[in-house]
């Protein structure tokens, strides 16, 4: 079924004139009158009873025009949600973020994006660098946020912020006012995040660059378990400046000074390649 003619039908249908079809549509008269004849054609069935003044439906061309109606009633509401997509009164986001970012970065970030855009429902997903790249590889999200290296081939990189990693220990574990050398604490019981985790890498890569190799006492997978088990005294760890600043303010945890530390990283922005991001990945990319 051509759905130009069945438009066509429609109008006539709804004024019950082939004049004021013509006028709705901005076509001639009698390309009107033709377009419904080809439906009818198509169809095998007529469409109209022709009065001397005006079209009446017979009763296959009412059963067609209740299927037009919902048909066109549907399309209308399709463009008026594509409108409230692009004006971002509408909309959902899949967010990925590594650990560090969304339990640390985005909620601050989310509480002011639902106040400028409260139209847009966000779901969040935590996970370690290497788990949220693979779930945006896999199309589960439309944009990740990582403190990790990226450098997959399937995925668009781009900075939009920097993080601070910092060597803490508890308070009376080491000398706070002492330089130490990343040598000397390499013989340090580590308390490390797991493997696949982004602020990991960064330390391994730290170590390596200097030819270390760290003893790992300890793999969390919570940044908030790192930093208690490191405030009990049984080991020391790298971490972000953003996770211990009420730790260090309150004197749970110090902040050791250690050549090539603090080391700044990049945070990623990240989508898959060729991926357009639409007004509601820009609006969180703003709300940071």
């Amino acid at each position: 079924m051509n759905l130009h003619h069945l438009a066509v039908f429609h109008a006539v249908a709804r004024s019950g004139r082939v004049s004021t079809a013509s006028e709705q549509l901005h076509i001639s008269q009698p390309a009107v009158s033709r377009q419904v004849r080809e439906l009818e054609a198509t169809l095998g069935l007529d469409l109209f009873e022709r009065l001397p003044r005006g079209m009446r439906l017979t009763r296959a061309g009412e059963l067609l025009a209740s299927y037009a109606d919902r048909l066109f009633a549907l399309e209308r509401e399709a463009e008026a949600a594509l409108a409230d997509f692009a004006a971002l009164r509408a909309g959902n986001l899949a967010l990925g973020a590594s650990t560090t970012i969304g339990n640390y970065l985005m909620p601050r970030a989310l509480a002011r994006l639902a106040r400028e855009q409260p139209g847009i429902r966000v779901t969040l997903a935590v996970d370690n660098t290497e788990g949220i790249q693979g779930r945006l590889l896999n199309g589960e999200l439309d944009v990740a946020l990582t403190e990790g290296f990226a450098d997959h081939p399937g995925l668009h990189t781009s900075v939009f912020h920097t993080d601070e990693l910092v060597v803490v220990a508890a308070a009376g574990y080491l000398d706070a006012e002492r330089h130490h050398r990343l040598a000397d604490l390499a013989v340090l019981p580590w308390i490390m995040r797991e493997s696949g985790s982004g602020t990991r890498a960064v330390l391994e890569r730290a170590l390596a660059d200097a030819g270390l190799t760290p003893i790992e006492a300890m793999a969390l997978a919570s940044t908030e378990a790192i930093k208690r088990t490191v405030a009990a005294g049984a080991g020391i760890a790298v971490v972000s400046a953003l996770t211990v600043q009420q730790e260090l303010v309150r004197g749970e945890l110090v902040r050791l000074d250690v050549e090539g530390f603090p080391r700044r990283r990049p945070l990623h922005r990240l989508l898959r390649r060729h991926q357009q991001p639409d007004p509601a990945v820009a609006a969180l990319i703003g709300a940071l």
